[in-house]
């Protein structure tokens, strides 16, 4: 399969312009309109969204910013 040659200017140019390569552009313009995240996804995103859950993480060593995370 080959693209015409606008879509491939098009695209080269908008490759370009984020600094990715037309492949990734590519990749990335498929998992945009093909993925369909589930509802646990969704339900974390809105928690996201809201704040909830979240907390402090302690940055003060490895360890400790593990336990802050992990609980």
């Amino acid at each position: 399969m080959s693209l015409p040659a606008y879509m491939l200017a098009d695209l080269n140019a908008e490759a370009r312009r984020q600094g990715i390569s037309v492949s990734r552009l590519i990749e990335n313009i498929a998992e945009d309109r093909m993925y369909k995240p589930n509802v646990e996804t969704l339900e974390a995103l809105e928690e996201t969204r809201r704040g909830e859950y979240a907390g402090v993480v302690d940055t003060s060593s490895i360890e400790s910013m593990t336990k802050s995370i992990l609980g």
